[in-house]
C-alpha cells in the first residue's frame, strides 16, 4: 500500500462496508479538514468523517452534499485540547440524525485513568541512552531552558509566537540569515512569565522537525519554495 488520495479505493472500501451490512460508515482521517471536505463530495455511503491533521477545532459539522446523499466533516482541534462528540440516530439500517458537541478538556478536572497514568509515570521516570550518554527523562524534560515574555502559540498558516521564537533561535544558533520553519496548528500555548521547559520545546518540534539542516539558496531558490509552500497551502483545490 502507499500513502495517497484514493478516491476509487475509498468508494469499493465503504461498498464493501456497506455489502457487510455496516448501518454507518465512519471515516477516521488525517487527511486534514479540506482534503475531507472533498472526498466528502467525491465518495458516497460515508456518514462522517471525523478528521485531523490541520487541527481545525470545528464546534459545528460541516454537512456536504453527494451522489449517494449527505456527510458530516468533522475536526476537533489537537493536543486533547477539546473531544470531539459524535451521537448518531441510526434506525432501519440508516442515520436518520445526529447530535454534535465539541467539548473542551479541562485535564486539571478531569481524574487519570490509573492504569493509563501509571504507564506514563514510568516512562517519563526511565533512564534514556542517547548518543552515549545516559540520563532521566523526567529530570531532562523538566529543565528549564528560558522564561517566557509574552504568549506563546502556534495557531495558524502563518507565524505564531511559538514559530517566531524557532525561527529566531535557529538563526541565531546556527549563525544564519534565514531561517524555514513549518507554521502548525498544534502544541501547547504559553502565558506569559511562565517558565519554558525542554518538554515545551519537545512538543512544539516534535516528528521530523528537530531535524535542522544549513544550506546556501539564492535569492530566486528561496522565492521559488516560498511561492511552492503558498501555492500548497492556498490553492483552490486542496488535492493539489
Amino acid at each position: 500500500w502507499s500513502f495517497g488520495i484514493k478516491d476509487n479505493e475509498m468508494q469499493q472500501a465503504v461498498d464493501a462496508a456497506r455489502a457487510e451490512g455496516a448501518e454507518a460508515v465512519i471515516v477516521l482521517s488525517h487527511n486534514g479538514m479540506d482534503v475531507d471536505l472533498k472526498m466528502a463530495s467525491r465518495v458516497s455511503g460515508i456518514d462522517a468523517i471525523m478528521g485531523g491533521h490541520t487541527h481545525d477545532a470545528v464546534p459545528t459539522p460541516t454537512v456536504v452534499e453527494n451522489a449517494g446523499g449527505k456527510t458530516l466533516v468533522c475536526n476537533a482541534g489537537s493536543n486533547s485540547k477539546f473531544l470531539g462528540v459524535l451521537d448518531l440516530d441510526v434506525k432501519n439500517g440508516k442515520v436518520q440524525g445526529f447530535k454534535y458537541n465539541l467539548l473542551p478538556v479541562f485535564s486539571n478536572f478531569i481524574e487519570a485513568d490509573k492504569e493509563m497514568q501509571d504507564f506514563i509515570d514510568k516512562v517519563y521516570n526511565e533512564d534514556i541512552t542517547f548518543e552515549g550518554k545516559t540520563f532521566n527523562a523526567q529530570k531532562r524534560l523538566d529543565k528549564v531552558l528560558a522564561t517566557n515574555e509574552e504568549l506563546l502559540y502556534r495557531r495558524g498558516n502563518f507565524s505564531g509566537t511559538w514559530d517566531q521564537l524557532i525561527c529566531d533561535a535557529l538563526i541565531e544558533e546556527m549563525d544564519a540569515e534565514i531561517s524555514f520553519s513549518p507554521g502548525v496548528r498544534w502544541g501547547t500555548s504559553l502565558v506569559p512569565g511562565a517558565d519554558i521547559t525542554y518538554e515545551d520545546m519537545m512538543t512544539q518540534c516534535a516528528l521530523t522537525y528537530p531535524n535542522v539542516t544549513v544550506n546556501e539558496f539564492s535569492g530566486e531558490m528561496i522565492k521559488t519554495i516560498l511561492e511552492d509552500v503558498c501555492d500548497n497551502i492556498f490553492n483552490k483545490d486542496p488535492y493539489f
